[in-house]
């Protein structure tokens, strides 16, 4: 099942797609009989069980009734990203083999930093940027949606919390990740004597603005419900900049797979329902190709863009120029 979050004539609704029509839950629920209403895919979503299955039971009524509920054409819908506010986003960082020649230290487990719900923009919504920015640049991702809470999750029960997968494009501001770095002596407690300070020399640099200024989420257009998606890890990834194949990747190639990702993640971070873990560059090249996705400099060249993964659809954004 593929839902969405749109606006139509002035309402924002929530609903699920069928042969190119988007058909509001609420009145798909009515029309089944079902005795729940949700106004947001949160709430679907918090619901747990309940919700999951009366959304079904709704689909499959619409799908063997097609007149019991008006549907829209997806192209007359404003898109919101499937989950509009989520309390966290983690991004995961060098998660593709294809990294792994550029990586001159790393530790042996996932690299994950967060970005804020507002910079989440729907499908065919603009991604801004402005001059001070710099360097922009596209990272086709799969995202994974939370279903339930949970800490400390086994790798082997990881995917009992995932409600379902969708697209994301994170946005990757370079110049202000170079802007934001830093090299500096770090102060630590000496391992011989715990009273006394040591200087450890470091680099770091601060995400919040070269991974999280608003826009840089697209997310989109659907989240495809588990079920719909047997192994999140035999994925086709492709990118567009233009009409220019930038990557043409597989979610095959990640070095930490979803279960680990959310087992470690969760080590740290409690999860709640509708959390979103963008999975990690999808960046290879087209075959025989040179032209990388890391030189689609949008604050130089503009767009559009368009991430696909097999199975999830396809998630398109213009570029504005502030």
């Amino acid at each position: 099942m593929r839902l969405a979050s749109y606006a139509h004539n002035g309402r924002d609704l929530i609903g699920f797609e069928l042969e190119g029509r988007l058909y509001d839950l609420d009145a798909a629920l009515r029309a089944a009989g079902q005795p729940v209403q949700y106004a947001t895919m949160m709430a679907l979503i918090e619901d747990g069980s309940r919700g999951r299955e009366a959304a079904e039971a709704a689909f499959r009524h619409v799908q063997a009734n097609r007149d019991a509920v008006a549907g829209v054409p997806s192209g007359e819908v404003r898109w919101h990203p499937p989950v509009r506010k989520p309390y966290k986003i983690c991004g995961v960082a060098l998660n593709n083999s294809a990294s792994d020649s550029r990586k001159l230290s790393v530790q042996d487990h996932p690299l994950f930093f967060l970005k804020p719900a507002s910079c989440l923009v729907g499908h065919n919504e603009p991604i801004r940027v402005r001059d001070y920015y710099g360097s922009v640049h596209p990272e086709p991702e799969l995202a994974v949606i939370i279903s339930r809470t949970c800490k400390d999750v086994s790798e082997e029960d990881a995917l009992d919390y995932v409600f379902g997968y969708s697209i994301m494009n994170d946005m990757t501001g370079n110049a202000m990740r170079e802007q934001d770095m830093v090299h500096y002596y770090a102060l630590y407690a000496s391992k011989d004597d715990p009273n006394v300070l040591e200087k450890r020399e470091q680099h770091l640099s601060y995400a919040a603005r070269y991974k999280g200024s608003d826009t840089f989420g697209p997310m989109g257009p659907y989240i495809v419900t588990r079920d719909d998606v047997p192994d999140p890890h035999v994925l086709d990834v492709r990118a567009w900049h233009k009409d220019e194949l930038i990557a043409e990747d597989s979610t095959a190639y990640y070095t930490y797979s979803v279960p680990k990702v959310i087992s470690f993640i969760s080590r740290f971070h409690t999860f709640w329902p509708g959390d979103v873990i963008s999975m990690g560059t999808a960046f290879r090249p087209k075959e025989g190709s040179k032209r990388s996705l890391h030189l689609a400099n949008i604050t130089a060249l503009g767009g559009p863009l368009s991430v696909e993964i097999s199975g999830l659809g396809r998630l398109e954004n213009p570029v504005v120029r502030e």
